[in-house]
């Protein structure tokens, strides 16, 4: 298990989330990473903040999404960003935000969140048509698989999750 820097950023590259993670692994859903209690992490360059409890990320390959897979106790049990295809290079792992994101919560209810501030997005950062697009599908892919627990959706994070609960 090796520590990495997990930065997302924003279209135009404003420093969006961004903090350490441990590299757990691979499995054939993607790249494993994960944060224990009292992880710190920052949004942009704003103050300090201290993760209450254990979660575990995915980075799938090649695909315009990431997953996080809180412990039980959250009020959301999975979290998927809409992003562009994650990036590894020097022990850092980027994607920008494109600002839709698939959650469901602890009660089980499905949604999708910021329709809106994708609509504006597009607008205002002139989002080209093939990253509308691939949000999109990724958007539609999540929500179905997210609510049916399929894939990596089914419970694939728990062993995960356990090497840093």
């Amino acid at each position: 298990m090796s520590g990495i820097e997990v930065v997302y950023r924003k279209y135009g590259g404003t420093l969006h989330w961004n903090h350490p993670a441990r590299r757990l692994g691979e499995d054939e859903h993607g790249v494993w990473v994960g944060c224990p209690a009292g992880t710190i992490g920052r949004l942009g360059e704003g103050p300090p903040v201290v993760w209450k409890l254990p979660f575990v990320l995915l980075f799938p390959r090649e695909t315009w999404w990431t997953a996080t897979f809180n412990a039980t106790g959250h009020k959301m049990a999975i979290y998927c960003d809409i992003t562009t295809v994650p990036e590894w290079r020097d022990g850092e792992v980027t994607m920008v935000d494109l600002d839709l994101d698939v959650i469901k919560r602890a009660d089980g209810t499905v949604f999708l969140d910021d329709v809106d501030e994708f609509a504006e997005h597009q607008v205002w950062f002139e989002y080209p048509l093939d990253v509308i697009e691939n949000a999109e599908r990724s958007a539609t892919w999540l929500m179905t698989a997210v609510a049916q627990g399929t894939g990596p959706f089914g419970g694939a994070h728990t062993p995960w999750l356990d090497q840093v609960s």
